[in-house]
């Protein structure tokens, strides 16, 4: 083997520590066989510049990553962690050094990218859905918005405590029933918008805790079945929507209880959809969305950055040229499971309530409000028309 492969073979060898999907891993693994990055690129098909800053990333990795301490030992930084300095204890009488302290903290943007490359090698397996024949007859007009926010899906709540019963099972069955009913009660929209206001997960890993302030949380299974019934629950309400309306829009937005897993949800369904060309899935890393329909724009936001008193002019300044252009404006909220509605100098904010049941922390607390969703019908020149209210007790 020459020199520069030799090189080559030592400089793989030290990124595999960093790796963070089977795609990287792979890639790895044909350098190492093939002896070249053009023979492993060739290999498994795949475009050279994509490839190179597939590496690039990795050494950026290992170099922010490792350090080597007085003694000749190195210490690498587990991921997504960095090292961010040492400290070191020396003997007052001999000067020898008798500790030394790796000071670690978590990189939030290589967090980021590690999920969004673990997302990107999971959606090169999932099987993308076959093409929904369009429905025949709908309003070109209208358009009908489905908003279903702070769902907790994985939540347990036992109702001799909080006065409902609440678990994944009950929540499964009650979504779609929802949407039976409201797809059957609203008009025949040309559009339809699933917005999904976030919150959607109760919690956001295998620890069931809010992913922030890392508060404990009342979970009724493991999170693993808990994604595997959101995938099945999601799937059902899209199609269900295609069967209704021309064109679907499918909003997953940023919850604070869901941070990482509405990043999954909009990548995967992106991905499952992408041969569906009346689907549009917003995959907008912002929490703050926006859709144009005509005359009339709508924008959504979970809440947790926001709240409905000043969140309008976010809204005007992140789409400044959509507000420019339409004349009725309306935005949506969610968070606080309690209606406020407010109508602005630029808009009306309005605050939903959730189809959920109280958790013993809710209820506990005496944060009580109703149980209902909302479909509400906008007309392309005239703004809002019209909504359907449907709570858990008309689908029982």
């Amino acid at each position: 083997m020459r020199k520069d492969q030799m090189s080559l073979m030592d400089d793989i060898d030290s990124l595999m520590p960093f790796v963070t999907s089977q795609n990287q891993i792979d890639f790895l693994v044909a350098i190492k066989k093939n002896g070249t990055i053009g023979a492993a690129v060739k290999e498994l098909g795949r475009n050279l510049r994509t490839s190179m800053r597939v590496l690039e990333r990795l050494r950026n990795r290992r170099d922010i990553s490792t350090v080597t301490l007085d003694s000749g030992r190195e210490v690498i930084a587990p991921q997504p962690r960095y090292i961010k300095g040492t400290s070191e204890l020396y003997d007052s009488q001999t000067g020898d050094q008798k500790l030394v302290w790796v000071k670690t903290d978590t990189d939030k943007a290589k967090l980021d990218e590690m999920l969004r490359e673990a997302v990107s090698a999971m959606c090169e397996e999932v099987p993308r859905m076959p093409a929904i024949k369009s429905p025949k007859v709908s309003n070109n007009a209208l358009l009908n918005c489905y908003v279903i926010t702070d769902y907790h899906l994985g939540m347990l709540s036992w109702g001799e405590e909080t006065g409902e019963d609440w678990d994944t099972s009950i929540a499964e069955s009650l979504l779609v029933k929802w949407f039976e009913a409201a797809i059957a009660s609203s008009p025949d929209a040309h559009v339809g918008v699933f917005a999904q206001l976030g919150d959607m997960m109760h919690f956001d890993g295998l620890d069931s805790v809010t992913p922030t302030g890392g508060h404990l949380l009342d979970a009724d299974t493991r999170f693993q079945k808990v994604v595997r019934v959101a995938i099945r629950l999601m799937r059902r309400v899209i199609d269900m929507l295609l069967h209704k309306h021309k064109v679907v829009h499918v909003l997953m937005a940023e919850g604070n209880h869901d941070i990482a897993s509405s990043v999954w949800l909009r990548e995967l369904f992106a991905a499952m959809y992408e041969r569906e060309k009346r689907i549009i899935v917003h995959r907008e890393p912002d929490p703050y969305y926006c859709i144009e329909h005509g005359k009339t724009s709508l924008f959504f936001h979970h809440g947790h950055k926001r709240k409905p008193s000043n969140v309008d002019d976010v809204f005007v300044a992140k789409f400044r040229e959509v507000f420019g252009r339409t004349k009725y404006s309306y935005a949506h909220m969610g968070h606080m499971h309690h209606v406020d509605i407010k109508e602005t100098n630029l808009m009306v904010v309005e605050q939903h309530r959730t189809l959920a049941a109280k958790d013993a922390y809710a209820s506990r607390g005496g944060w009580l409000s109703g149980r209902e969703a909302s479909v509400i019908t906008y007309h392309q020149d005239y703004g809002y028309t019209g909504r359907v209210v449907i709570t858990p007790e008309m689908v029982k």
